[in-house]
C-alpha cells in the first residue's frame, strides 16, 4: 500500500512530516510518496540521518500556506505539494492522501479534484475527539457552513460507517447537536433532520446538548459545519485552558509540587487521554478516495497516526460501504 503525503503542509513541515513518514513505513510496512521540493526534502533526510527506504519523492514547486484562499489549490497553486498530492491520488498513484496543510484548500481539492462518492451531497470534515468515556466523531467539523436535512443525514450515515469499520465501535450511537433534548427543539434544519434520523436504520439516540458531548453521550455528533466548528474550537480551547490551570496549580507552590509528585502518573494518563495526537487527524468523508487532514501543528507522532488511520480506512473498504449504503 502506498500513502501520498504532503511534505510541506502544516506548521512543522517538512521535518516532522518526514519523520512521521519514516516511522510509519517502519511500523506499518507501507510505502510513502512525499510531494514537495525534492532538494529540500532530500536535505532533511541527510541532515537528520533518516532512512529513505520505501519513500519516494515527487517534486513540485509551490506550497499552499494557511493564509492562501481555499480555491488556490485549483487555481494559482496547481503545482503545490497539496494539489500535486491530490492529483496523484486521483490518478491512482497512491491509496490515500494525508496533509496537515490548509483545511479549506484540502476540502476544496478533495471535493473538486478527487470528486465525491456518487450520491453524496457534500463531503464533510470529520475530526475524532476525546471524551470522558473514549472518543467521538464530529460531523461536520467546518467544511459546510450551510446545510440541508438530507446532508446532515448523510453525515450521520458516513460517520456511523467510519466509526464502525475504522474505529471499531459496534453499532455507533448517533446524536444530533441541539439546544435541547426534546424533539421539537432547534431550527427548522434540526427539526427536519431529527425526523429523517428517527425514521432511519441508524442507531439514533436523539438530540444531544453541548454539555453532554464531552461526557460521551454519543459516538457521532451530527451538525452543520458552522455549529461543528464552534464546538471543535471551544472544545480545544477549554481543554488547553484546563491543562494550563492544572499545571499552574501543581507548580506554583511547594505544596502543589509535593502533591504533583504523588499524582504524576495519573496526570500523565489524563494528558494522554486528551491528546489529539493519538487520533492523527480527520478524514474528509464523502470524498471518493481516502483524504486525511492531519492537525496543522502536527508532530511526527501525529503524522504517523494519521497515516495509520488512512491505512485502516483503505483496508476497511469504508468508501465502498458508504456508496452501497446510499
Amino acid at each position: 500500500m502506498n500513502i501520498i503525503v504532503d511534505a510541506f503542509g502544516g506548521d512543522n513541515a517538512p521535518l516532522e512530516i518526514i519523520k512521521g513518514c519514516v516511522d510509519a513505513v517502519k511500523e506499518y510496512g507501507i510505502s510513502v510518496t512525499l510531494t514537495g521540493d525534492e532538494n529540500k526534502i532530500k536535505k532533511v533526510f541527510v541532515d537528520n540521518s533518516l532512512s529513505q527506504e520505501n519513500i519516494s519523492i515527487y517534486n513540485c514547486s509551490q506550497v499552499i500556506t494557511m493564509e492562501d484562499s481555499a480555491d488556490s489549490v485549483i487555481k494559482e497553486k496547481k503545482d503545490s505539494s497539496m494539489a500535486v498530492g491530490l492529483k496523484l491520488l486521483s490518478q491512482g498513484e497512491g491509496d490515500a492522501f494525508v496533509s496537515a496543510g490548509n483545511s479549506g484548500a484540502l476540502c476544496m481539492g478533495a471535493t473538486l479534484g478527487i470528486k465525491r462518492i456518487k450520491g453524496i451531497k457534500r463531503p464533510a470534515f470529520a475530526p475524532v475527539m476525546p471524551s470522558e468515556t473514549g472518543f467521538f466523531m464530529l460531523m461536520d467539523g467546518g467544511a459546510n457552513i450551510e446545510c440541508r436535512p438530507e446532508m446532515l443525514y448523510q453525515f450521520a450515515l458516513m460517520g456511523s460507517i467510519y466509526m464502525s469499520k475504522v474505529m471499531g465501535v459496534k453499532n455507533p450511537r448517533i446524536g444530533l447537536a441541539n439546544v435541547g433534548a426534546e424533539d421539537h427543539k432547534g431550527t427548522e434544519l434540526y427539526r427536519s433532520t431529527y425526523e429523517l434520523l428517527k425514521n432511519s436504520k441508524l442507531n439514533f439516540i436523539g438530540n444531544v446538548e453541548g454539555r453532554d458531548i464531552p461526557a460521551g453521550a454519543c459516538d457521532v455528533v451530527v451538525c452543520d459545519g458552522f455549529t461543528g466548528n464552534l464546538i471543535l474550537k471551544t472544545y480545544e480551547g477549554v481543554a488547553l485552558t484546563l491543562m494550563k490551570q492544572i499545571k499552574h496549580m501543581f507548580s506554583d507552590s511547594a505544596k502543589g509540587k509535593l502533591a504533583a509528585a504523588m499524582v504524576m502518573k495519573d496526570l500523565k494518563t489524563l494528558k494522554t487521554h486528551f491528546d489529539y495526537n493519538r487520533y492523527g487527524g480527520a478524514p474528509i468523508l464523502g470524498s471518493s478516495k481516502p483524504v486525511f487532514k492531519a492537525h496543522g501543528s502536527a508532530k511526527a507522532v501525529t503524522v504517523k497516526n494519521a497515516i495509520r488511520l488512512s491505512v485502516e480506512y483503505v483496508k476497511a473498504n469504508a468508501i465502498e460501504e458508504i456508496s452501497s449504503s446510499l
